[in-house]
């Protein structure tokens, strides 16, 4: 207390209470300031070395959701871990093979199809508007010139890919030479076919991970190094929950919304349901992009009309219950402890941050790391910072 003394008596107890708010907030905009400048880090080297980062990250979400097949193998069939692999690849590469001989030319075709239809359903639209607000009609003769709109949006088209294709013949002249162009694709293709490379490695990896991290950790005291790997095991459940569920059930959704816009009689069935399943992956938002493009093109297509967009708002409710109550329950559970609005955010606010499709796929990694280190300052470190405080708080006044 002899310390202090000299503090009391130059300054009030109001005083040193506001020297010591104004001594927080100080630490607090520190303490900030080297987490934003942590974070400038991370996005300028996430933008360096994001063909680097891609393939890993893309093998390692694919580890995760192909681990418990290759399990699968070695315990029913009695394969080794190699053989297993090996038959997973085999697998994988008959179902691509499939793909590319059966579904993706149906999809390719049915991509065509809703691109040039494009024209014909604007003009439905337009002549619907017409019909309903006979005012509109008359200011779009007026802007138009008495141009049918179809044919404006033909002409806009056609002028438009023209100016692309020069864009880009411009934009290969001033590359630099073939031969460097040759390059930078090449580079491109090497990155990404090592995919497969890295994920035989991590499919095939059998030591303890866990008895590996906390080894690798041995220079940390144990209390702190108890607390680290108590972070990293949470973290990991969370990828793993969230990755092989979400996907899982996108692709269910893919099947089921893909049936059931074909028998609803809505065109590019199977194309848009795809896209509205895989858009579930992150939670409601396939559904909600899905309604606002699925409902107009079952309402202007050609032989549509209110009874193809009750049957495709049926689909919706139906699948969307199937969903919640069903899919989401049983395989996803509880286990992420994020909601749909969370990781909504999430996936829109660090691929804002980030920049691109990495940004996005590191989200949920990014996410999930923060509310574990959150749990854990809550339960364990919080309420220790408070009773210290209070308990400063209290010899301060006495």
């Amino acid at each position: 207390m002899a310390d202090n003394a000299p503090l009391k008596r130059l300054l009030s107890p109001t005083q040193r209470n506001i020297v010591g708010a104004g001594l927080t907030v100080l630490a607090g905009v520190i303490v900030l300031g080297a987490i934003y400048g942590l974070f400038l880090l991370l996005r300028s080297f996430v933008n360096t070395f994001s063909d680097v980062l891609l393939p890993v990250a893309l093998a390692a979400i694919l580890a995760t959701l192909l681990r418990p097949i290759v399990t699968f193998f070695e315990t029913k069939l009695k394969l080794s871990r190699v053989k297993s692999i090996g038959l997973l690849f085999a697998l994988v590469l008959l179902a691509l093979a499939a793909l590319a001989s059966y579904a993706a030319p149906l999809i390719f075709k049915q991509s065509i199809e809703l691109i040039d239809s494009a024209p014909k359903l604007a003009g439905n639209v337009v002549n619907f508007a017409s019909e309903k607000a006979p005012w509109l009609k008359d200011w779009i003769a007026e802007k138009t010139g008495g141009e049918p709109i179809d044919v404006l949006i033909k002409n806009f088209v056609s002028e438009h890919s023209s100016s692309i294709k020069t864009a880009v013949e411009q934009t290969l002249k001033t590359l630099g030479t073939a031969g460097g162009i040759l390059m930078s694709l090449f580079a491109k293709i090497a990155a990404y076919a090592v995919v497969p490379v890295y994920l035989f490695y991590l499919l095939d990896n059998q030591r303890d991970k866990w008895r590996d991290i906390d080894s690798q950790l041995s220079f940390i005291d144990k209390k702190w190094r108890d607390d680290i790997m108590f972070l990293i095991k949470q973290f990991v459940d969370i990828l793993v929950s969230f990755f092989r569920g979400q996907i899982l059930i996108g692709l269910i959704l893919s099947v089921m919304f893909a049936v059931g816009f074909g028998l609803s009689g809505l065109k590019f069935a199977i194309l848009l349901g795809i896209m509205v399943g895989l858009g579930n992956i992150v939670p409601y938002l396939g559904t909600i992009l899905g309604v606002t493009v699925v409902l107009p093109l079952a309402f202007f297509q050609t032989g549509g009309g209110w009874p193809t967009v009750g049957f495709c708002l049926l689909t919706f409710a139906v699948v969307q219950v199937i969903q919640d109550y069903v899919l989401t329950p049983k395989i996803m559970g509880d286990k992420t402890g994020m909601g749909p609005m969370l990781i909504i955010f999430s996936i829109f606010f660090w691929g804002t941050a980030l920049g691109g499709i990495l940004g996005m796929i590191m989200a949920i990694p990014l996410t999930a790391f923060f509310l574990v280190f959150w749990r854990l300052a809550r339960e364990k470190y919080l309420p220790k910072l408070m009773n210290s405080l209070k308990a400063d708080e209290e010899a301060a006044e006495a």
